[in-house]
């Protein structure tokens, strides 16, 4: 009796042992949604820094990929990572402001009147000052995207500052940064989820949208738009973030591997993000829509839009902090 006893303590002991040793193996899978369609460069290049951290990591890593919104509009994918369902995504502006509102400091609207290089470089100077602020909010931050330029196109002839007055445009609801500029040019905001934009601007629910160039042409915005303004209104950014409850589980050498891979992957995209934004920029003509340069005294305004803007988010929502922080890297 005695022996079997004994017999089945070991019995029980190789099996738990077993079942540890395969717990200890299993790949941390890591579920990653994001808006960028299937084919754009940002698509191609989280697919491309996926393959390769998996192979660097002997496939202790393993990624599922949800692409083009299969997962949801951005809010949708960051409330599945709460719950577990997902474990993070590459987020752009407002999500990021709803994870911690300081990095949408970088959006603030005509802060960089189109020099993106000015931009890009900011953005990398500031960068390590948003990744330690997520890392507090529960996220991991693999680095920052430069999304680029943003630019307002319409559905209506659009001329002049006094000629936006009364436009219908979308914005995502709850995006403080969109109020408070549709607010400073008497714009009509108009909420909506991501997907339904472009039935918007074709049944005229809304005369107008945002975004970077290349976001138009992926979103496929730019078939319905008639018009765009050939000054920029403001610089989107987006972060590739893993919730912590996931990171935790990577070792920290793979951690630093993974690190190593998404900072290569990311500046080569933010590089040739700058391009393909102005080679799309360019393209418009031949779609025939056509880029209206506004009088000089209305560009000139943009600096008072701006402090009007400030005066409305500036300690309201961003943080005197982090927006004096800001204000002393563009002065450099």
């Amino acid at each position: 009796m005695q022996k079997n006893f004994a017999y089945l303590n070991v019995l029980i002991a190789s099996l738990f042992l077993t079942f540890s040793n395969f717990a200890f193996c299993a790949p941390v899978e890591i579920k990653l949604a994001y808006l960028a369609p299937e084919g754009t460069h940002w698509d191609q290049d989280i697919r491309s820094m996926a393959l390769e951290m998996e192979k660097e990591t002997a496939n202790a890593v393993k990624f599922k990929l949800y692409a083009g919104g299969t997962a949801g509009d951005e809010s949708d994918a960051l409330s599945k990572i709460k719950i577990g369902q997902l474990s993070g995504g590459m987020f752009t502006g407002k999500t990021l402001g709803d994870i911690y509102a300081d990095s949408r400091v970088f959006e603030i609207p005509f802060t960089f009147k189109g020099d993106n290089k000015k931009a890009l470089k900011i953005l990398e100077k500031m960068s390590p000052y948003f990744e330690a602020e997520f890392k507090k909010s529960g996220y991991a931050s693999l680095g920052m995207y430069e999304i680029g330029p943003v630019y307002l196109g319409s559905t209506k002839k659009v001329k002049d500052l006094a000629s936006l007055k009364g436009l219908k445009v979308w914005a995502w609801q709850g995006d403080k940064i969109a109020e408070a500029l549709i607010g400073s040019l008497e714009l009509v905001s108009e909420s909506l989820s991501l997907p339904d934009v472009l039935t918007s601007l074709s049944s005229g629910i809304i005369n107008a949208a945002y975004a970077p160039p290349l976001g138009m042409t992926a979103l496929q915005w730019h078939t319905k738009m008639k018009y765009i303004i050939n000054y920029p209104v403001a610089y989107s950014i987006g972060s590739l973030i893993i919730s912590l409850k996931t990171w935790n589980k990577i070792s920290a050498e793979n951690q630093k591997k993974i690190l190593s891979i998404s900072n290569k992957y990311i500046a080569k995209s933010n590089s040739k993000t700058q391009e393909d934004n102005q080679k799309t920029l360019d393209s418009f003509a031949s779609m025939k829509i056509k880029m209206v340069d506004f009088p000089k005294a209305d560009i000139e305004k943009s600096t008072e839009l701006r402090k009007k803007v400030v005066s409305k988010l500036v300690p309201s929502f961003i943080s005197q902090k982090a927006f004096d922080e800001f204000e002393k890297e563009l002065k450099k």
